[in-house]
């Protein structure tokens, strides 16, 4: 059975309903981010780092990345909008939670949950940098290298996917399946209908 979302479109009861495929599977997903934490301790050993997780879509990532870096680190969280209720990057960019703890001086890696056009992360680093870390890189969970717009240089990147739609492990569709624990390609109808 569907209910509509509030976007308006027709979503199934249980989440997993509406994927069309499960494009990275639980435990590969698990076994990568494991990968990433022993080359971000191994990168970071003996240096202060400062995770900033990219809200809302990273949050899933980060908890499971930051338990892999075997270092003491810190975190913070920033909120920034490109897309609205769509799709597609609207190209306009806004913090909508900035940091809460300064830079300066900070060797800081962004954990990010796909990079997509490549916009909003490029005005995140742009932002960030005038701040004058002491370093400043990028995490990736997934990246989807043909929608590219603007090349940023990501240092660390769990997944290379092609152009689909993507949800689960924290990234959505109009705020909904953030949950699923894998990542799926989302049904084409639904996408359709927004």
């Amino acid at each position: 059975m569907s209910e509509p979302t509030r976007s308006g479109t027709m979503a199934s009861q249980s989440p997993g309903e509406d994927v069309a495929e499960i494009l990275i599977d639980e435990e590969t997903l698990q076994r990568r981010v494991a990968e990433l934490g022993a080359q971000v301790t191994d990168d970071y050993r003996g240096r202060d780092l400062l995770l900033v997780c990219v809200l809302k879509g990273a949050v899933f990532f980060l908890s499971d990345l930051m338990r892999r870096i075997d270092l003491p680190v810190e975190v913070d969280f920033m909120a920034i909008s490109s897309y609205g209720a769509g799709v597609d990057s609207s190209g306009v960019v806004r913090i909508l939670k900035d940091l809460d703890v300064p830079i300066e001086g900070r060797n800081v890696l962004i954990v990010e949950d796909i990079v997509d056009s490549g916009l909003t992360l490029s005005y995140l680093l742009r932002a960030l940098e005038s701040r004058g870390p002491a370093s400043l890189e990028v995490c990736a969970l997934l990246t989807k290298p043909e929608r590219r717009e603007n090349e940023v240089e990501c240092r660390y990147i769990g997944f290379e996917i092609p152009n689909r739609f993507v949800i689960g492990y924290g990234l959505d569709f109009a705020e909904r399946y953030r949950n699923l624990p894998y990542i799926g390609v989302v049904r084409d109808e639904l996408v359709a209908e927004t």
